[in-house]
């Protein structure tokens, strides 16, 4: 298949929901000729309201290779401490080689002064920073030379003003925008660029009529921001285009205050 990533391997972290971010950035990448390496974990899916189908991630996979390039999905709890080995073992398998990695999975709950405990924190750590970091040091230990080259973050507004009912995953997000531009100077020697891309409240089938409402009037663009304009953005850091961006935190929110 042509394309700007022809031939490159992507590997994409929660990807489950066919309406997800994490599902148009594959597809994304795909028609930009990339094969895709996927993951998700529907059990976290499964508590969240909108508790998609268990038959979307083979619906994903089946819609990219009908783009003509090859695809594989696995279910994979990034909270544990060895999944950065397990991911990297399975692409390896699959694939041989990596060349763009994308930490899309997160972890939300809503939370307060008088909720917010220990263990919450920790779920929020382990998905929203711990998880990154471990993935993005083993992608360079692995690939480096061989094929590593982009490294690509989602991230959020946390840093532009307070998320309240937020406190857990305000504070990990931050954490891995924190990373995002040391990492880029510990890795730039090797021709790899380290980004991450908030693309603002995202109407990715969860929101309720009362929320879309209520936040389309604080769009400068007067539209709620939609997965695909996420994905155009990290495609483009994905490719060639993209090769003299490294170390920013890219804001794509539509105008959103």
């Amino acid at each position: 298949m042509k394309g700007a990533l022809a031939g490159k391997v992507a590997v994409v972290t929660g990807v489950s929901r066919a309406k997800g971010i994490g599902a148009a950035i594959s597809r994304e990448l795909a028609r930009q000729g990339a094969n895709l390496f996927l993951t998700g974990w529907p059990e976290f899916d499964d508590e969240e309201s909108w508790r998609p189908d268990e038959l979307e991630q083979p619906l994903v996979v089946s819609e990219l290779r009908e783009l003509g390039v090859e695809a594989e999905w696995i279910a994979l709890d990034l909270s544990l401490r060895e999944a950065s080995q397990k991911l990297w073992d399975a692409v390896q398998v699959r694939f041989n080689v990596a060349h763009i990695l994308v930490n899309n999975a997160c972890f939300w709950a809503a939370d307060s002064i008088e909720t917010l405990d220990g263990g919450m924190l920790d779920s929020n750590y382990a998905i929203n920073t711990r998880a990154p970091i471990l993935l993005s040091l083993e992608f360079v230990r692995r690939f480096a030379g061989k094929g590593a080259c982009r490294v690509i973050s989602m991230t959020s507004g946390q840093m532009l003003g307070s998320m309240r009912g937020q406190l857990g995953y305000a504070a990990t997000k931050a954490g891995l925008d924190a990373f995002t531009i040391t990492f880029a100077a510990e890795v730039g020697h090797l021709g790899i660029t380290v980004n991450a891309v908030d693309p603002g409240p995202t109407d990715s089938g969860s929101m309720t009529p009362d929320l879309q409402q209520k936040l389309l009037s604080r769009f400068a663009l007067g539209r709620l921001g939609q997965p695909e304009d996420a994905a155009r953005l990290i495609a483009f850091l994905a490719g060639p285009d993209g090769a003299w961006i490294t170390g920013q935190i890219l804001r794509s929110r539509g105008g959103f205050e």
